[in-house]
């Protein structure tokens, strides 16, 4: 099972770099006008005409609360893209976290979740460690909470967002790299990392049903199958087959909405990987192009597809992470 899970890993990676440039586009028609060629990596552009930073604000109660060091100053202004310092091929925060993760559970041999607590601190209070500019709400609130006080495996928010999806190919890779898997994940083990910072029924049924379905392609399910099986509490094939008749960006924008909230986000990216269920590239980048958080998405949409089939080489060649894992390619 390793090499697949690998592969799911790099999938959602892949997906990632893809759409951080247009990432938390809402204006489509802006989308298209800045990024008329949307089918590589690239570097995002300036200004951001969707972005929020001009609103968004993050006062550290004291000097360990700060996680946003030098990008701080660029809070407030408008147009700021919010991965301006990324560069074509790089992976946003939340996956950059996801990368950490399976590094250290692998070097390590075993999953200890209050060690990869003290990790994920340690990161987030190192200026330089990653390059964003926007810091997710749940990561501003973890540090108010630990400044307040607050056991650190108690930090985590109620939260309805479905970045908080991200670690789940992380986990099962580094889980089955220690110790191989078997047919079934561990569901209650998925369920409480993720309740590390991410709380409530939302986020823990959408991540047991997408360790499900990683889980069943690994098993030799079709990802079609895997999706009639394991998501009836968010979808239907019936349901599915019929949204391939339209747009993307009329089932992504009108059926369901764009944006972060489960479960609408969940079931948009279960719809993209139906529809792409068997070209991994066609899929990451209509996920890109619908525009909103397509990031985030893309851990279902990248991971379920790297499970199901092998990554294009030209994604792999200018993915930046992989110089940093402990093995070449999905196919190892």
């Amino acid at each position: 099972m390793s090499g697949t899970l690998k592969r799911a890993m790099l999938g959602a990676l892949v997906a990632d770099a893809v759409c951080m440039p247009v990432h938390w586009y809402y204006d489509t028609a802006a989308l298209d006008r800045d990024y008329p060629d949307l089918d590589s990596y690239q570097a995002p552009k300036h200004p951001h005409p969707d972005s929020i930073l001009w609103r968004s604000k993050y006062t550290p109660r004291n000097k360990e609360a700060d996680i946003l060091h030098e990008q701080a100053k660029y809070w407030g202004q408008r147009g700021i893209h919010y991965h301006q310092f990324l560069a074509p091929g790089d992976n946003t925060l939340n996956y950059r976290l996801g990368l950490e993760f399976y590094q250290s559970v692998v070097s390590s041999g075993s999953y200890d979740p209050d060690a990869w607590l003290k990790r994920y601190i340690h990161c987030m209070r190192t200026p330089g460690w990653h390059k964003d500019t926007y810091v997710e709400e749940y990561h501003r609130a973890f540090f108010d909470n630990l400044a307040r006080g607050r056991d650190a495996a108690q930090c985590g928010i109620k939260d309805i967002h479905i970045g908080g999806l991200t670690p789940v190919p992380f986990l099962l890779a580094a889980l089955d790299a220690v110790d191989p898997l078997s047919a079934e994940p561990e569901l209650d083990l998925v369920e409480s990392h993720l309740a590390l910072t991410h709380h409530g029924a939302p986020v823990a049924h959408a991540g047991r049903t997408l360790a499900w379905l990683i889980t069943a392609i690994a098993n030799g399910v079709s990802l079609r199958d895997a999706i009639a099986a394991h998501a009836t509490g968010f979808t239907s094939a019936e349901q599915l087959s019929g949204w391939c008749d339209f747009d993307d960006r009329m089932v992504v924008g009108r059926q369901l909405t764009p944006a972060c909230y489960l479960p609408d986000s969940f079931t948009a990216s279960l719809y993209l990987a139906w529809k792409y269920h068997d070209d991994f590239s066609s899929a990451i980048l209509a996920n890109a192009r619908c525009g909103g958080d397509n990031a985030h998405r893309g851990v279902v949409v990248g991971a379920l597809l790297g499970a199901a089939q092998d990554i294009p080489e030209r994604w792999l060649a200018g993915l930046r992470a992989l110089n940093e894992l402990n093995f070449e390619n999905g196919r190892r």
